[in-house]
């Protein structure tokens, strides 16, 4: 039952000085072995690309319907009722991914490029006029939380719970700590507040949730469920792009060689956008269930086991990529796994890489330099990795 040592083992992945400076755990749990045991929590850890892409893939093996958190929903059911996409297993999973993939077709993407890049140009209209600025609150914040909202077609009053309310869905995924008890204390006024807000008779009927709640026209689900649909497009695809907007930020004031390079040929803003998320990895980890037996070498993962997959480790793992630790915009980044993997990969990557294209473009063509003025400060959360304060002075081209 091999671990390499105890410092391993005595890992807390969910402490402020691992979420401080995740990196360096990272390549000693990766250069431990292809699979270890974190005791403190009594769970099995994966931390190297292979054995993470496998752990995401092999869905009949380690399935989520038990939880992509660290409760088993199978001995401690959740307050909550369980994602039914997130958090299920075919033929469930199946039928209900059926639904977001057809809302968020290619078609849908299309006709969002418009109004994202009229909000992306007024966005750096008001941001130049001020030159200094909150990279946190006025863009990475800002920007998704105007066009995304509006994509689904929510109403324009009650968007303001949408923060606490992505905080609640991703420390929901830790251990009962701080950060858990702080994020669900807003339940009670959050949880009725989107319900609220996601309501057919309130959103437009010409937004994503329009498209979701017609499957239920369809009878491809239940009332109940396209409600829930519309949800997860609001857990899955708000606070995830909040924080990979923030840490694109972070790399290009970071790396002004690589700005440069995107100034110089804004077609490259998405690859810019997406070796950003690679290296950065704003869904650091998500948890998986063994539903039978599996070998890692010659460690045995037994039946009803929890295994923490390290996605932002097997984005960075030497045995995949080549100077892993370095932000290159030119880099080939189709492998990471910063979206999932497998059946359970981000149904929503497409808007989120539209988003950060459209943007980052806009930014391109009027942006001469994304300078950091001061250390950026961290916001911790038990499963994402962004920022609360990103202090930026912005120079014209």
């Amino acid at each position: 039952m091999g671990v390499a040592h105890d410092s391993i083992a005595d890992i807390d992945p969910f402490s402020d000085e691992f979420l401080r400076d995740p990196f360096p755990h990272h390549a000693a749990m990766r250069d431990a072995g292809p699979i270890v045991r974190l005791e403190r929590y009594g769970i099995w850890a994966v931390a190297r690309y292979d054995e993470v892409f496998r752990t995401y893939t092999d869905w009949e093996t380690f399935i989520s319907s038990a939880g992509v958190g660290i409760t088993d929903f199978r001995t401690s059911p959740p307050p909550r009722p369980p994602s039914i996409i997130l958090e299920a297993d075919p033929p469930l999973h199946t039928r209900t991914h059926k639904i977001l993939a057809r809302a968020l077709s290619p078609a849908a993407l299309r006709s969002f490029r418009e109004p994202f890049a009229r909000e992306a140009e007024a966005l750096v209209d008001r941001l130049l006029e001020r030159g200094v600025v909150d990279g946190s609150r006025d863009i990475a914040q800002a920007y998704p939380l105007k066009v995304f909202p509006d994509a689904i077609g929510l109403p324009p009053h009650g968007r303001e719970v949408l923060p606490a309310y992505g905080d609640m869905v991703f420390n929901f995924f830790g251990p009962h700590n701080e950060l858990f008890t702080e994020a669900m204390a807003a339940a009670p006024a959050v949880s009725p507040a989107i319900m609220a807000i996601c309501e057919r008779a309130v959103v437009s009927p010409d937004g994503l949730a329009a498209n979701v709640f017609a499957a239920h026209d369809a009878g491809e689900c239940t009332y109940a469920e396209a409600g829930m649909l519309v949800r997860s497009l609001l857990s899955a695809g708000l606070d995830t792009t909040v924080d990979s907007i923030a840490c694109a930020l972070v790399c290009f004031a970071r790396n002004p060689d690589q700005w440069d390079l995107v100034r110089a040929n804004p077609s490259i803003a998405r690859a810019a956008f997406d070796e950003s998320i690679r290296l950065e990895s704003p869904v650091q980890t998500f948890f998986r269930t063994a539903a039978r037996s599996a070998m890692f070498g010659d460690i045995e993962v037994r039946n009803g086991e929890k295994v923490l997959m390290f996605l932002a480790s097997a984005n960075r793992d030497p045995r995949k990529w080549d100077r892993p630790d370095e932000f290159d915009v030119t880099r080939k980044t189709g492998a990471h796994i910063g979206f999932g993997a497998g059946i359970h990969r981000c149904v929503g990557e497409m808007l989120s890489k539209l988003e950060g294209e459209i943007l980052f473009t806009a930014f391109a063509r009027r942006i001469a330099r994304i300078e950091l003025l001061d250390e950026p400060t961290l916001r911790f959360n038990n499963t994402l990795r962004g920022y609360s304060r990103i202090p930026l002075r912005l120079h014209a081209a």
